[in-house]
């Protein structure tokens, strides 16, 4: 059983983590670290300390409105990705330990498209 690097607890859901095969359990946001706790399985857990966060980006669609998932990227462990019922109050709990410039949105479909042309004209032309 993995112990807590929690003190205090911001926010509590459930939530899917998406490192390897969708796993569900309980995703908190506390005032050291993000914890994910496997619901099945005590041993399969995720904890982030703040300080290991390098940003959040988020998965925006239609228009702003809707959060389908986020991923944690760390200074050395790579990122985690996860969902949860409430994306929006999870970012919005991480916002004081992250920083508001850290917390960012990740690029739509069509914007790596976009850039993939925009390369592939800039190598084309040589500008």
């Amino acid at each position: 059983m993995a112990q807590s690097q929690n003190s205090s607890v911001d926010l509590a859901v459930r939530a899917t983590s998406y490192h390897g095969l969708a796993t569900y359990g309980n995703l908190m946001v506390g005032n050291k670290a993000i914890e994910f706790y496997n619901e099945k399985n005590a041993e399969d857990y995720v904890q982030i300390p703040w300080g290991e966060v390098d940003h959040v980006a988020a998965s925006v669609m239609l228009g702003g409105r809707w959060i389908s998932r986020f991923a944690v990227f760390t200074k050395t462990n790579g990122s985690f990705s996860f969902s949860t019922r409430d994306n929006k109050a999870t970012l919005r709990a991480m916002r004081p330990y992250v920083g508001e410039d850290r917390l960012v949105r990740s690029p739509s479909f069509l914007d790596v498209v976009g850039l993939g042309m925009r390369r592939l004209f800039r190598d084309v032309t040589g500008k």
